[in-house]
């Protein structure tokens, strides 16, 4: 089977991989593409068994892949990320036609997903326990950091292709094995990722693949004790859905979460960096992210310069198929999605907001909405309130420092937050302030390889990537020495 030839005329139907073996369903999930509709494909709706036999390969796996040294681990990661490179393009197309973001964004998924891949790789052969100091005559202690066993991966539709790599690259270079369920939106980025980590050479039952009902596969893979690892990105629903049902064995959890962030620009900010950064933030994906700039908070000192200017980025906006050459925004994952969007807009126009601006879109079809600038924005509107996973801007004014960092604050989601200013003394007071887990300066982007993800509150526990990656899939053993006489 060949998983990178994927078009937009051409059905492939592709198997789960369970110890080392392409496995096929009676049954299968069709999967659309979000731009035109049309189908691309099928993947296999697994049953419980399988779901069982995926368990237990891995479990036999872990016997003996956990007991491989770190170089050999970091040689198996390294291959793999130069056949990741290798196949760039053919990834960031089929990454494209089953998501919808643009190719351009696309191939930049694909090269940040390939750099975990790297950062782990290297992280593995420094990362070692320490030697203690003998706190008292005749003993000495030191730590061993140890894999924790097979671990479940649950991955979104947003990011196919990053949110795998960030998750399974940290647990193979940590020594665990692992069993991937993708979103069953956006398969084939994983099974082409998947096949290209088999050419790689990782041993049979190190990588598991499995795809089908949500419900039933996260079900199984908390409540089975084997299973010592889980890793969710998603909603916060799901998320405290997945935390309850690994309650009974005491799984180690990882959950990224939803998000609600805030984007703070102040009076003394440079405006048109501001702006440009606002944009790439709030737009990228289509505002289908989990750290998109949702409330968007600026001084009111700045509304005559702000509306204008927005409206005259927004208008270069260009929408469309993402395998167009120069769109910038795609569709939206599919119509409950854009739904969804639609009824906050409405919403608050219902509560006073003004539209400003909003694209005419009305040709491309039942997945797209349009790029929409909402002004006089306040809390009574749900569009203040929630995450909005859409390509609208909703603006609130702000008078004070103290003011706005109180609205920021106010909310159950502590994932990202960003903010603007040229004070220096400012920078320091309002990113210390802020309670959440990554805070973008004077930046609208707060991911990268080397930098620890995640955050507090309801946006999830746990950290990937960084220098604490590995630590998600590692546990501490302590051996303490008595010295005989």
């Amino acid at each position: 089977m060949n998983f990178l030839q994927l078009n937009d005329n051409q059905l492939i139907k592709q198997a789960n991989l369970i110890d080392g073996q392409w496995l096929t369903s009676n049954n299968s999930i069709t999967v659309y593409n979000p731009a035109t509709t049309q189908a691309l494909g099928e993947i296999p709706l697994i049953d419980e068994q399988n779901v069982e036999n995926t368990i237990h390969a891995a479990l036999k796996s872990f016997n003996s892949y956990s007991k491989s040294t770190s170089y050999e681990k970091s040689l198996w990661l390294l291959k793999w990320y130069d056949l990741v490179l290798a196949h760039a393009d053919d990834l960031a197309k089929i990454l494209t036609q089953e998501q919808g973001k643009p190719l351009a964004e696309a191939k930049a998924e694909i090269q940040y997903a390939a750099s975990f891949i790297q950062w782990f790789a290297e992280q593995i052969k420094s990362d070692h326990g320490l030697t203690l100091a003998e706190p008292v005559a005749g003993k000495s202690f030191a730590t061993h950091k140890h894999p924790v066993g097979v671990a479940a991966l649950i991955t979104p539709w947003n990011f196919p292709a990053a949110m795998i790599t960030r998750k399974a690259a940290a647990a193979l270079a940590a020594g665990c094995t692992i069993i991937i369920k993708p979103s069953e939106l956006t398969p084939f980025t994983a099974i082409a990722l998947v096949e290209l980590a088999q050419r790689a050479g990782f041993p049979d039952g190190a990588i598991n693949l499995i795809t089908g009902d949500a419900a039933m596969i996260g079900d199984k893979l908390c409540q089975d004790v084997r299973v010592k690892k889980l890793s969710f990105t998603g909603s916060t629903r799901v998320g405290q859905q997945l935390f309850q049902q690994s309650a009974n064995n005491i799984k180690r959890l990882s959950l990224e979460l939803g998000g609600n962030a805030p984007f703070i620009i102040f009076d003394d900010a440079n405006l048109d960096q501001a702006i440009s950064a606002l944009i790439q933030s709030k737009f990228r994906n289509n505002g289908q992210t989990c750290v998109a700039a949702n409330r968007i908070y600026v001084d009111i000192k700045l509304k005559q310069q702000l509306v204008p200017m927005l409206i005259e980025r927004l208008k270069q906006l260009t929408c469309g198929n993402g395998l167009t050459e120069d769109v910038d925004l795609g569709p939206m994952i599919n119509s409950s999605a854009v739904s969804k969007v639609a009824t906050l807009v409405t919403d608050a126009l219902a509560k006073g907001a003004q539209c400003v601006y909003q694209a005419d879109i009305k040709h491309l079809g039942p997945h797209y909405y349009p790029a929409t600038l909402l002004t006089e924005v306040n809390m009574q509107m749900a569009i203040a309130n929630s995450e909005i996973f859409g390509p609208v801007l909703a603006i609130q004014w702000f008078s004070h420092e103290a003011e706005v960092i109180s609205l920021a604050n106010n909310t159950d989601a502590g994932l990202a937050a960003y903010f603007f200013s040229d004070n220096i003394h400012r920078c320091q007071r309002v990113a210390n302030a802020l309670d959440f887990g990554m805070v973008g300066i004077n930046s609208g982007m707060v991911s990268h390889a080397i930098s620890p993800f995640g955050g507090i509150k309801y946006s999830g526990i746990g950290r990937e990537g960084g220098h604490t990656g590995l630590a998600e899939y590692q546990y501490i053993k302590a051996h303490c020495f008595g010295h005989l006489s």
